[in-house]
């Protein structure tokens, strides 16, 4: 869905080897270890001990020893698990690697199996420098009203609502940041997001320290819908491996990886107990999952178009969800025991049909106002109660992604594509502030 809608436009330079003729790690022996090895082999599983996410955990090897011995591919044993000659073959399960793969890692174990990785942190690399505004992929307000949180590149901005100060920038490692969400205390803010077809990452931050408390490796694309459980105890997030992964909020272990969606997934939040999340995503279905012991429990819709986007009410099990079908559906999450799975009998009304595919869904805090958000460069704010429209807020030039509610749910912020942060009146549609959220510059490094 975010592809589609031109989310990812961001060019990247990234290093070679200093030598053509050698195999380069990053650009060569990490992508097939990413598509072959790391759904066992990465932080959270690590299968045999063995973690092949990074170039160092590669080289610190597992259980059964270092994978790779420099300059003798016959006598390691990464070589030796690809071939067969040491059992069981790997990729454990799956059909065994082409020879061309296979001859790659030959070459670069002879060669040294040097690391040519660019740098991760965009800490290390210092602040980044803009001369144009990135597409803002997410946003929301802090639980107090004073400032708004809005994805970047490698960094997260915290903005004053009134623009008094200068952003706050907290820098991590990952590319892109997809979602952003706040815990209802204010004192956490949790991002999901991570570096296309390299990794998906889930960053914990100490909202007022700006200090990053965990940042936790997962998959080999990126994460979206970070959400937090009601006591911000867990945090939920969809993956492109079409799972779900819930892990603990203090620790970063992740607890459950639940597998029943056939497709991404895109959006994920808790009940207002704590003890279901729902996720949706481009199979088309909102899955209901039980929290403590990760088992799937129902789908809640009836499967139409691809799903983006899901909202729940503030204080019932109520959510509204939305995608490539343009219109934005409300249902109840749980279904009575007489009902049937997967028909619409759960469904309590739906929204008018939107100018373009759904990308963000906001339900205000007071429970009162639905707001929709998508292709069309027109925010669309409804009554949740009657499904009557309240407010157009118009302004941006192309698509939204990004939709947050202000605490006392007068104010809607919206953020996409040109990269400019609006805030409206909700009740009337009208502009009250706009800005680019990070710092630009009249010459550097486009970003």
């Amino acid at each position: 869905m975010f592809r589609r809608l031109g989310l990812f436009v961001i060019p990247i330079t990234l290093s070679v080897a200093a030598d053509a003729a050698e195999v380069s790690f990053h650009r060569e022996i990490r992508p097939v270890l990413e598509r072959a090895c790391q759904g066992c082999h990465q932080p959270n599983t690590k299968s045999s001990g063995l973690d092949l996410t990074t170039f160092a955990a590669l080289e610190a090897g597992g259980k059964r020893g270092v994978p790779v011995k420099r300059g003798a591919p016959a006598d390691s044993l990464l070589v030796k698990y690809l071939t067969g000659e040491a059992k069981p073959r790997m990729p454990l399960g799956q059909p065994a690697l082409p020879d061309s793969d296979i001859d790659l890692f030959r070459r670069w174990i002879a060669e040294g199996a040097k690391d040519d990785s660019p740098a991760e942190s965009a800490a290390a690399q210092g602040p980044v420098r803009y001369t144009q505004a990135p597409v803002i992929t997410a946003l929301t307000f802090s639980p107090d009203g004073s400032s708004i949180a809005v994805s970047a590149y490698r960094e997260i901005l915290l903005s004053p609502v009134a623009g008094n100060a200068p952003p706050r920038r907290l820098m991590g490692k990952s590319d892109r940041l997809l979602s952003l969400a706040f815990s209802r205390d204010g004192s956490l803010l949790v991002a999901g997001g991570g570096t296309p077809a390299q990794f998906g990452e889930v960053q914990v931050w100490d909202a007022r320290a700006g200090k990053q408390l965990q940042s936790v490796t997962l998959t080999s694309d990126t994460v979206f819908g970070a959400s937090f459980s009601p006591d911000a105890s867990l945090v939920a997030v969809g993956a492109a491996d079409n799972t779900v992964r819930i892990l603990d909020a203090k620790s970063g272990k992740e607890l459950h990886k639940m597998g029943a969606h056939e497709n991404w997934v895109l959006g994920t939040l808790f009940s207002t107990d704590g003890k279901k999340v729902v996720s949706v995503g481009r199979d088309r279905a909102a899955k209901l999952t039980n929290t403590a012991t990760g088992a799937f429990l129902e789908n809640v819709n009836l499967l139409r178009g691809e799903l983006a986007a899901v909202a729940r009410h503030p204080q019932k099990d109520i959510v509204v969800i939305g995608g490539e079908d343009r219109v934005p559906y409300i249902y109840m999450m749980d279904r009575p025991k007489n009902m049937k799975i997967a028909d619409d009998t759960t469904l309590i009304r739906q929204l008018e049909r939107q100018g373009g595919p759904i990308a963000a869904l906001a339900w205000s805090p007071d429970g009162k106002y639905i707001a929709v958000g998508g292709a069309s460069p027109e925010v669309t704010v409804y009554d949740a109660e009657s499904g009557a429209r309240v407010s157009a807020c118009k302004g941006h030039s192309a698509g939204i992604y990004a939709l947050a509610w202000s605490p006392d749910s007068k104010t809607l912020a919206t953020g996409g594509f040109d990269g400019q942060v609006r805030l409206y009146q909700a009740a009337t549609g009208n502009m009250s502030r706009e800005f680019v959220p990070v710092p630009l510059e009249t010459s550097g490094v486009a970003r």
